[in-house]
């Protein structure tokens, strides 16, 4: 069996938050990532889906060492990174790129469209010449279906679908070998998405590529995902193959989620059971005992009080963390 590109092992990201008073008050760890582990191998792309909060994009912001791990390892090809000083992490970022979410918002306005696709070019050989460092921008501008003429206009001439292929332009022309895409299409057009979705799962055939891509969506994360993961408070509530987890779900949350999703045939749509969770997401600052989930789950007994579920291996491709997954 080839060896992972990434294992991330009981990875906690924990952010210092005041509570109480500003001079007397005390901090309280808001536990945005609590102990989330999963491998990634050579083009593969693992889909991320939860509620807003659910600690998707620290997770992957955590990944590539844009935050601060609070423990735990993430391992990029056997080199653990959180124990590499900035200037070794420096080294991998040619490997480790990152998609974000506002295609607008994650671009320099002041900058064209070359100089930002170029810019990685610059910090990383800047021993290449200009003309060099145009062609390069040209040909990656042509694979993400951008006109090589465009390279001189600015962000604000763009619509929105052809900014976010500048920002996985910039994110391509290293030739990474893992991309976030932290909810890389939930700002764009319908008809938008789709071309945005089929041009990344065609650059991740061209150049091998593995993604680790966040969505709200799981029309989107079915047609784009290897596996899938879901998240509640900062925990994996279940981790499968795509077509097992979607054909099957076994978390009372993940079976919530589905149940959401609506379906175009409307006899279908209205004979489909209905899945409905009771209240709010508690504070990620107070979570639940036990199970951070009971709060809210049909299934909860006193057992999901007093212990913690962990992963249970359910079947060979799928795992979920749930005392009455069989229920």
């Amino acid at each position: 069996m080839a060896q992972p590109l990434l294992q991330v092992r009981d990875l906690k990201v924990h952010f210092p938050v005041r509570t109480g008073g500003v001079v007397f008050g005390d901090y309280t760890a808001l536990k945005a990532v609590d102990g989330i582990s999963f491998d990634l191998k050579a083009g593969e792309t693992l889909g991320v889906v939860g509620e807003s909060g659910c600690g998707k994009s620290t997770l992957g912001r955590a990944v590539l060492q844009l935050v601060p791990a609070t423990a735990g390892a993430v391992s990029w090809l056997g080199r653990d990174l959180t124990s590499q000083d900035k200037l070794e992490i420096k080294k991998c970022r040619q490997e480790l790129q990152i998609v974000f979410q506002d295609p607008l918002a994650s671009l320099d306005p002041r900058m064209t469209a070359g100089d930002i696709i170029a810019e990685p070019l610059r910090n990383f050989f800047p021993a290449m010449s200009g003309s060099e460092r145009t062609a390069k921008v040209q040909d990656i501008m042509a694979k993400v279906g951008l006109l090589p003429q465009m390279i001189n206009r600015y962000p604000h001439e763009f619509s929105g679908g052809q900014c976010q292929r500048i920002g996985i332009a910039r994110a391509m022309i290293l030739n990474p070998k893992l991309v976030v895409c932290d909810e890389p299409v939930s700002a764009l057009d319908v008809s938008i998405r789709a071309q945005v979705i089929n041009l990344l799962m065609e650059l991740q055939r061209t150049f091998n590529l593995s993604l680790i891509f966040i969505s709200h969506d799981l029309a989107v994360v079915r047609h784009i995902s290897h596996r899938v993961m879901v998240l509640y408070l900062g925990k994996v509530m279940e981790l499968a193959e795509r077509e097992s987890l979607y054909r099957a779900p076994r978390h009372p949350y993940t079976q919530a989620l589905m149940a959401a999703v609506p379906i175009p045939d409307p006899d279908k749509e209205r004979a489909k059971p209905r899945v409905i969770l009771a209240g709010d997401p508690p504070s990620p600052l107070s979570p639940p005992s036990g199970c951070v989930f009971r709060t809210r789950c049909p299934k909860a007994t006193d057992k999901c009080a007093r212990d913690v579920p962990v992963l249970e291996v359910s079947s060979p491709s799928h795992e979920v963390a749930c005392h009455h997954w069989r229920i």
